[in-house]
């Protein structure tokens, strides 16, 4: 690469050693960067892309300001880096400053490598959180093409490298809503209902066993689970189609090394599931047979959501992708908006939208221009309540994570409950889906002030204390065994 483009690159995107590495003493900058940027790459996402993307980005960026997510966690990277930044800025250095004001992050890998690192910005609690760019490594890509960065994978040459950097530096900042989840269930002690092994839950839903006083499940026996996702929660037949291709993906990962044969896998896999042929497969129950489902639209009110007998499958969604681009809200027209007492899907605006389908060619009308699920409402919070009876188990996935979830095998119950938590910054590009009730070009909001207040004021330190944090800054770490080619 010649030097022009060189010296071009670094005088924008540059970050120096010494910025980088605790302990460093102040020093008078010969520029300051215009889009200081940190780049986080898993380089087992996209077959060898993920590796030749990381080789590029460090050709022309300070590489050590480049991270690979298989040997670096990025939550000890921010934490010294900010602590850094910090320490500087007091000894009056001016760079550290401009950095904390202008610094961006790009994360190259699937859904579940960009929510890891929005979950570790998030729980860092930072006075100033740096937005994040998102490149499509994964097979679904839904964060990378809800705010137009795509979904299919980038080229890794230098060219590519550099023309995305350029979106970057001119990418706008987007807030979207985070939601929280906190699962239920008592410990078994025998039966089908085995403890379930930590490797097969979302890497942002892990143990937490502290439950606090005013929880009425609070008493010995129970294991509590919590984390958080920015896109989707699902349960019935995508979450079984998802787990079983992540289960293939598992056993035979050099088959699953492009992204079309990935996509062509999956949809072989949706069409062979045996929750068609059963009648006594879990999947083949409907929802409400399954589970109650509550909704909270003003805070501290929770009311009971009637489920059709027909639903199979029920998708809680904050944002206008899912399973590899598709939109289960649809567009509403203004009317239905009106007479459903419905708001346009704003991806922050406290709200997230609840769809339901009947069976798997209900799911195909997504295929069609302005085809969309079944819309059941939409709320700030929603329970569901899993008792004894109709199956011992169910299919449920979290942005793009699926797993086996056991359900009660005795008088017991298993709850589920997702709320509204706060805000991360995206940086969205000019082809961007998603739309912000703040931002003058979307469609009018009929959002009521409440749903901007996602913290009862009735809620316990302990209650606060339990949603404090997605957990994967400080109270999770991956185990040591953990591979991240798992990790889409």
């Amino acid at each position: 690469m010649g030097d022009v483009m060189s010296d071009n690159i670094l005088t924008e995107y540059y970050i120096p050693d010494y910025i980088l590495v605790p302990g460093s003493e102040p020093k008078k900058p010969l520029w300051i960067p215009s889009c200081p940027v940190l780049v986080f790459i898993n380089s087992k996402s996209g077959g060898q892309l993920g590796g030749d993307l990381l080789l590029t980005y460090r050709s022309v960026l300070n590489k050590n300001q480049v991270f690979d997510l298989r040997e670096t966690k990025p939550d000890k990277v921010l934490h010294q880096i900010y602590a850094t930044l910090g320490t500087l800025e007091q000894h009056g250095d001016v760079l550290a400053p401009a950095i904390q004001n202008s610094l961006r992050i790009i994360v190259a890998g699937g859904d579940g490598t960009a929510g890891w690192l929005l979950g570790v910005i998030s729980d860092l609690k930072l006075p100033q959180p740096p937005p994040v760019a998102t490149v499509p490594l994964g097979t679904g890509n839904n964060l990378p093409f809800s705010f137009g960065w795509g979904k299919k994978n980038p080229g890794t040459d230098c060219q590519s490298v550099l023309s995305f950097l350029e979106q970057v530096k001119n990418a706008k900042e987007m807030k979207i809503d985070s939601w929280h989840i906190i699962m239920r269930m008592r410990a078994p002690t025998e039966g089908s209902c085995d403890p379930i092994a930590p490797l097969e839950l979302p890497h942002s839903l892990h143990a937490f066993h502290r439950i606090s006083q005013t929880d009425k499940l609070n008493m010995e026996g129970y294991h509590t689970y919590r984390g958080g996702f920015w896109n989707y929660f699902s349960m019935g037949m995508d979450a079984q189609i998802s787990y079983a291709f992540h289960s293939e993906r598992k056993l035979h990962p050099e088959k699953f090394r492009n992204q079309l044969i990935n996509q062509s896998t999956y949809i072989k896999l949706g069409c062979t599931q045996s929750w068609l042929s059963s009648p006594f497969h879990p999947s083949s129950l409907n929802i409400a047979q399954l589970t109650k489902v509550m909704i909270m639209k003003k805070q501290g009110q929770w009311e009971d959501l009637n489920i059709p007998r027909s639903i199979k499958s029920i998708v809680c969604l904050n944002l206008p992708s899912f399973s590899g681009g598709f939109n289960p809200w649809g567009k509403p027209y203004r009317k239905k908006y009106r007479d459903r007492g419905f708001t346009p899907p704003f991806v922050d605006d406290g709200m997230i939208e609840i769809v339901g389908f009947r069976n798997v060619f209900h799911g195909l009308v997504l295929l069609a221009p302005n085809g969309h699920g079944t819309r059941l409402a939409q709320a700030n919070a929603v329970r569901f309540e899993f008792n004894k009876g109709a199956a011992d188990h169910m299919f449920m996935r979290m942005d793009g994570e699926p797993w086996k979830q056991p359900l009660p095998v005795d008088d017991d119950t298993v709850v589920v409950e997702i709320s509204h938590f706060g805000q991360v910054s995206m940086l969205a590009t000019p082809f961007c889906r998603s739309e912000s009730v703040h931002d003058p070009s979307s469609p009018t909001s009929c959002c009521d002030e409440d749903n901007e207040d996602s913290t009862d004021e009735g809620e316990s330190p302990d209650d606060w204390e339990e949603k404090r944090k997605f957990g994967a800054a400080d109270s999770f770490k991956f185990p040591t065994e953990f591979d991240i080619t798992h990790l889409s």
